[in-house]
Order: structure tokens, then C-alpha cells, then sequence
């Protein structure tokens, strides 16, 4: 800690320096205005201690504020007389950090390395939350930005349903509340012609700014080539997929991303889909109640952007009258406590589908929100620790 005192004590100044050079302090007495101002203007500072009698009472207050317009981030303490309450009231209102009253046999001196200490701290502090209110404004834009390319209307194709959700991951630290994180998840649902509806979720890696701009770089992709009617969903997902390998912004440390990406026939209710690592879709049959996965390992591709030549398969599955299809990122299924193990307390597969099975009476809706609810649930409040991106489906009686 560099600090720089400027004392009207000839005296107290050499045990002023004794007391403070100490340890990793390094302090510079003066007791010369003229000397006091060069150093001033010609050094970097950490904090300034003076006496608010220093040069003379009469131009005290005047050196303090060229020591202010010096250095405005710095903590000034001044060091007053008892009796001198008014002139110590002229260096409160100009905004003088803080102080401590010199008493007649000095031993005021011995206090003031606790006194530059807290100093130091409180400013330490009060940086520090600066800095996080500034950090969370960089979250909230990143945030907005992320949310602006998620739908806020899905479609309603003649005999179906569509819900979509997401929500971001959490961090919850004990005694304060959640502070909610930008991320990379992302679902789309929309139709490309009367008879295709196309569903997708998407998860890049990371958190914030490279993970936000990394799904906006692949909603972009998606966006540019949609009406080009791909044959099937492996051919569009590789198409994606080539161009995400030229992105440097996706790939900056070696980022990527998981997709799964379907098209809904809406004529032969059968479900297209391709999986680029994310997780696999759940059915559910709404008259037996039973939930299944899609596919297994097999069915599961590479993530995006890792490797350009990787093919990807597409998958048909029927989608049987009165069920529903769950698509989802793995935000949802590894939700776990705090203190948990994440491979043994998670959320997991079977309670997405038991969460799904008890709301099987639930309109759709109120069944999403209830994979929301128990799967937070099972954070025991520590909150989500991962985005959650899902879409839920369903196919209605005649």
C-alpha cells in the first residue's frame, strides 16, 4: 500500500513514517506544501493521509481538493484537532473519506495503520460492488439479447399443441438472493409450410457473452437456410454444422454446441429428428400412461462444431394419437443440489418422465410448468445450475 502524508508536525511526522513503513506499506512524509503537491501531481497513490491543519488552517481545505482533483478514486483520511469540529465539517462536505481526532499526547498515531487498513477496505469494497452492479448490467444485455431470438408465440398446427420454456441457470449464494446467469440455450418452434412444423432446442457450451453469441450464431445459420426444404433433418444439421466449424466465434476455445433439431409431419404424424449431441426426445402415451425415450447412444450425434465431415442420421418416430413428445437440453435432467453428486442426485431422465406421468391429467401448459417446478425442486434451492431450454407437444384426440 503506497501512501502519501502531508503533516504540520515536524515531530509527529518522523514517528508518523516509523509506525506506517512497515510490512508491505510504503508511506511518504512531508511536511512542506510545495513538496507535498509535487508528489501529488508526479506519483500514483493508494490513499492520503492529512492533517486538516496542513499547510495552516487557512489553505488546508485547498490543498485537499487539488489532492482530490489529482486522484478522485482515492480514499483522503484527514487527522483533526479536538475543538476543530468546523473545519473538520469543511472537509466532510467536500467529501473526505474518512478521519480520526489527534489527541494532545499522540497516541492517536499508533492507530492510524488500522485506520489507512479499513480505509483501504472500504474502498476495496465499494470497487467491488461497482463492479459487480456493472457486471450484472453486462448480464442483464447479454441476457435480453439471448431471450430476443426466443419465439414468444409457438405455432398451433389442427390437432396439436406446442408450449416452449426456457429459463436461465441460477447462482445462489447463502443469505442473498438468486443472481440469474446469461447463457446459451435457445428453442425454436415454426412452420416451414402447412403440413412441416419444425421443433428444435439448442445448448451452446459456456456461459454469457461467447455462449449467448455463439446460439445467435447458429439461430442466424438456421434462419439463413430454412426455406432451402433439406430433405431430411441430417442434411440440414450437417449443413449447420459446416458452417458452425468456420466460426471462430463459436469455436474460441473450443466451444460448441448441442442441437436437436426435428420437423414434424403433420400429415402422417411422424417426427423427423436429428440429435447433435443433446439429449434424446421422450414420448409419452397419454392413454397407457408410459414414457420412452426416442433413441439411445446410437441415435445421439456429435455436438456441432467440433468436427466438419461428422455425419448425422435422422431418425422417424410415429407420433401416435393422444401423446406427447418432450424435447429439451440437459439443464433439465441435470438439475441437482448444491451439495449433491451430480451423477446421483440429479434430476435425471426417470424424474422428467414421472414428473411427466403425474401430469399426464394436466393441461399442457401446466405440465411444462410442473417439469420446471420438480425439477428446481430438485435443487433443493440452490437453483437451476444450468439454461433449460424445452419444448412439449402434443397430439390431441379427434
Amino acid at each position: 500500500m503506497r501512501v502519501l502524508v502531508g503533516w504540520d508536525d515536524e515531530a509527529e511526522a518522523e514517528t508518523i513514517s516509523l509506525i506506517l513503513n512497515v510490512e508491505e506499506t510504503a508511506a511518504e512524509v512531508v511536511i512542506d506544501d510545495e513538496v507535498f503537491e509535487t508528489h501529488v501531481n508526479e506519483s500514483e497513490w493508494e490513499i492520503v493521509l492529512m492533517s486538516t491543519n496542513f499547510p495552516n488552517e487557512e489553505e488546508a481545505l485547498g490543498l485537499f481538493r487539488k489532492v482530490q482533483d489529482a486522484h478522485p478514486n482515492i480514499p483522503i483520511v484527514g487527522a483533526w484537532k479536538q475543538g476543530e469540529f468546523t473545519n473538520l465539517a469543511k472537509f466532510i462536505s467536500h467529501g473526505l473519506h474518512s478521519h480520526l481526532m489527534r489527541d494532545s499526547e499522540g497516541d492517536f498515531i499508533f492507530l492510524l495503520p488500522s485506520m489507512m487498513e479499513a480505509a483501504m477496505a472500504a474502498v476495496v469494497a465499494q470497487r467491488a460492488r461497482m463492479l459487480a452492479e456493472r457486471l450484472t448490467e453486462e448480464v442483464d444485455s447479454v441476457r435480453r439479447l439471448q431471450e430476443s431470438v426466443i419465439p414468444k408465440d409457438l405455432p398451433a398446427p389442427e390437432g396439436y399443441r406446442v408450449v416452449g420454456r426456457y429459463e436461465p441457470s441460477q447462482i445462489r449464494v447463502s443469505g442473498t438472493s438468486a443472481v440469474v446467469m446469461a447463457g446459451g440455450d435457445y428453442y425454436d418452434a415454426f412452420s416451414v409450410n402447412e403440413n412441416k412444423l419444425i421443433l428444435l432446442v439448442g445448448d451452446a457450451s459456456g456461459h454469457g457473452v461467447k455462449a449467448c453469441m455463439s446460439i445467435m450464431t447458429m439461430h442466424t445459420f438456421i434462419r439463413m437456410i430454412r426455406e432451402e426444404q433439406y430433405s431430411d433433418t441430417a442434411e440440414f444439421v450437417r449443413e449447420v454444422n459446416q458452417k458452425l466449424c468456420t466460426s471462430d466465434i463459436v469455436q474460441d476455445e473450443g466451444g460448441f454446441i448441442t442441437l436437436l433439431y426435428s420437423t414434424l409431419d403433420l400429415e402422417n404424424h411422424h417426427l423427423h429428428w436429428t440429435s447433435a449431441g443433446a439429449p434424446m426426445p421422450i414420448l409419452q402415451n397419454l392413454k397407457t400412461n408410459e414414457c420412452r425415450e426416442l433413441g439411445g447412444e446410437e441415435e445421439g450425434g456429435l455436438p456441432l462444431a467440433i468436427d466438419e465431415e461428422w455425419e448425422y442420421e435422422e431418425v422417424v418416430s410415429e407420433i401416435p394419437e393422444n401423446s406427447r413428445v418432450l424435447i429439451f437440453t440437459d439443464g433439465l435432467d441435470e438439475a441437482f443440489p448444491a451439495e449433491g453428486d451430480m451423477g446421483h442426485d440429479q434430476f435425471g431422465i426417470k424424474g422428467i418422465m414421472k414428473c411427466l406421468q403425474e401430469g399426464r391429467d394436466l393441461p399442457l401448459d401446466e405440465a411444462l410448468q410442473k417439469l420446471f417446478d420438480d425439477s428446481n425442486a430438485a435443487t433443493q434451492g440452490s437453483g437451476r445450475h444450468d439454461d433449460t431450454s424445452v419444448v412439449l407437444v402434443e397430439r390431441q384426440r379427434k
